[in-house]
């Protein structure tokens, strides 16, 4: 079965140009890495920078939970393939928390170059997920009485980092959303374990320290 259901994604992303078909990737996600998924809003056909939401003045078109709702989110293989065989071109949601990693995030050029100090100094991080405007560094799951505890004992945090905690959620790659495409930056390494991610004390420590050393500044986005 499995071998029949791999033939099949490959004939699936061939005729989509070579680019993985988000059911493949979604039930990686949910029955090897055991991360809750559900799909999102798909953007709106006829203007790629709105979303297909009823807010019209929605500030992540594709890229947010609808119908279902965030709760609905799932590692059953059975409900993420017949999401997405109803839905083949929905963006892939993570419900991050819980049994799945949160993120901290901020604006993709100081993203950018917080990664390449962090590079070298040498320091260890897990996946990266790009999308057009943000940067996701996805960590453990943690509380929001430890994120308060973080924040509270630190002099500056920069208004633009957002955190994706219990009750959050992001979009997974290869995902379409109303900004563009969603991808790696730093890939999960091949197998079929959840990938490794940081303590998010760690990321935090590192990212803000990176940007206040250099004067980079992080633009709210």
């Amino acid at each position: 079965m499995r071998e029949i259901l791999g033939r099949r994604r490959r004939l699936l992303s061939r005729r989509n140009g070579g680019r993985p078909e988000p059911i493949g990737a979604a039930l990686t996600f949910a029955t090897e890495w055991q991360w809750p998924v559900l799909p999102g809003v798909a953007p709106d056909p006829e203007g790629r920078a709105r979303c297909a939401c009823p807010d019209p003045e929605c500030t992540v078109p594709g890229a947010h939970p609808f119908d279902p709702g965030l709760l609905a989110a799932t590692t059953d293989a059975r409900m993420v393939r017949w999401w997405w065989s109803e839905r083949p071109n929905a963006p892939i949601i993570l419900a991050t928390g819980g049994r799945a990693p949160c993120a901290v995030s901020l604006p993709a050029p100081a993203a950018a170059h917080a990664l390449d100090l962090l590079d070298r100094h040498g320091m260890r991080l897990g996946p990266v997920i790009a999308a057009p405007a943000r940067w996701s560094l996805l960590v453990k799951p943690y509380s929001m009485e430890q994120l308060g505890e973080l924040l509270y004992a630190k002099d500056f945090v920069p208004g633009s980092l957002r955190f994706h905690g219990e009750g959050g959620y992001i979009a997974l790659p290869p995902s379409e959303t109303g900004q563009g495409a969603v991808r790696w930056e730093r890939a999960p390494l091949p197998g079929s374990a959840a990938p490794w991610v940081p303590d998010v004390e760690a990321v935090v420590d590192a990212v803000v320290d990176a940007l206040t050393r250099t004067g980079v500044s992080a633009p709210e986005s």
